[in-house]
């Protein structure tokens, strides 16, 4: 939830657009605008999209800082299981069951 605000002020800034422009841009108050970017509140699916396209930037990077899994990645994590795990394992060097602390 955090990185979803710091990634949005982030765009918001390369921008040079203020919070209070941007809000009625996205279809949101600024005061919630403000929320999202001080992590106290997660955004919806539906406002990761409107974000992704106002700043032509990629939704699923987006959904992944919302902490939300992309349609795509959750499909392919649905109909081949057992190869995505070992091939996220594999690449990223988790093993047997035990986790990795974030």
């Amino acid at each position: 939830m955090k990185k979803f605000g710091r990634v949005l002020r982030s765009l918001r800034n390369e921008a040079g657009i203020g919070i209070k422009r941007l809000a009625p841009q996205l279809g949101v108050t600024y005061s919630y605008l403000s929320k999202l970017e001080h992590g106290a509140t997660a955004p919806s699916e539906n406002l990761v999209y409107r974000t992704a396209a106002y700043f032509s930037c990629d939704p699923d990077r987006l959904l992944l800082a919302a902490g939300k899994t992309p349609p795509e990645v959750l499909r392919i994590l649905q109909e081949n299981p057992e190869e995505a795990l070992a091939l996220l394992k594999q690449r990223f060097g988790a093993s047997n069951g035990t986790r990795r602390k974030p």
